[in-house]
């Protein structure tokens, strides 16, 4: 109780046909490889050459994810469903339609606390129908609906790993997956700023601008966000192995940079970074 849970999904969602997916993440399971611990995965989706995640902007107030359970014990599994509106019936959603119907898709919702929920395993074949609405009269609405139901054995699994996209590699929310004290995370203090090493413990750095690049490395990383004084905040790519993870763009001076770090699944100022031309 006292913690907030906001309701509902994003408005962008993610696909692909599961015969683009070389390789998939792992779920989270106990010493013996049998039971879940977590309704999680761990890694990323490696898709094949050339192969990209595609997406569609709906309306978060007329779709919803659920999950429900199914089977007999002990055979129980969950069977997670989508329903995703669009508003209208566009080329970009006719197209979409054609892509998904009688395929085997993955789909990526985001939650509205910046999570990625997956829809879809390699177990059981995703079932996705669309259908479309062209309105009737002056005062009729048009829609798409995107209509999917995947067997799984959790409810819509959460994801962490690295959605590429032909707008770029996308990341969302993590949380510590590991219940081992010793895997807790350990974040290197000194970064890489624009190709230059920096110690950052708690100092405040000044370099000259334009800020293109940080890659932060460590052990077992949680999550590291870069907040601007526009209060845009990105969230550094991750590796798989949680290793390396590294914040590109093109941030002109003057800016005030503040960068943070998951420790407990709490985020916590690192350090602060001046784009102002003056360099320690």
């Amino acid at each position: 109780m006292g913690t907030p849970e906001l309701p509902g999904i994003r408005k962008r969602i993610y696909y692909i046909s599961k015969d683009q997916i070389a390789e998939w993440p792992t779920y989270i399971r106990d010493v013996n490889n049998r039971r879940m611990k977590k309704a999680a995965y761990r890694g990323d989706f490696v898709l094949v050459a050339d192969a990209k995640w595609k997406y569609i902007d709906i309306l978060p107030e007329k779709s919803q994810l659920t999950s429900e359970p199914q089977g007999e014990l002990p055979s129980q599994t969950q069977l997670n469903k989508l329903v995703a509106v669009f508003p209208g019936v566009s080329p970009e959603a006719s197209a979409a339609a054609c892509y998904l119907n009688n395929s085997d898709n993955v789909f990526l919702v985001e939650d509205m606390k910046g999570f990625f929920r997956v829809v879809g395993c390699r177990k059981w074949f995703t079932k996705t129908t669309v259908s479309q609405d062209n309105g009737q009269g002056p005062t009729g609405t048009t829609s798409t609906t995107i209509n999917v139901e995947a067997p799984d054995e959790v409810p819509s699994p959460f994801y962490m790993g690295i959605i590429e996209t032909e707008l770029g590699d996308v990341q969302g929310e993590m949380f510590d997956d590991s219940d081992d004290p010793a895997e807790a995370p350990v974040y290197d203090n000194e970064v890489s700023i624009n190709g230059l090493a920096y110690n950052v413990a708690g100092r405040e750095i000044s370099i000259h601008g334009p800020l293109t690049t940080i890659i932060f490395t460590g052990e077992n990383m949680q999550q590291i966000k870069v907040r601007t004084d526009n209060s845009t905040e990105d969230i550094a790519l991750m590796d798989t192995d949680r290793t390396t993870a590294t914040w590109r763009g093109n941030l002109p001076a003057p800016a005030t940079v503040a960068v943070s770090k998951r420790e407990n699944n709490t985020d916590v100022l690192w350090f602060i970074l001046e784009v102002t031309g003056i360099t320690n």
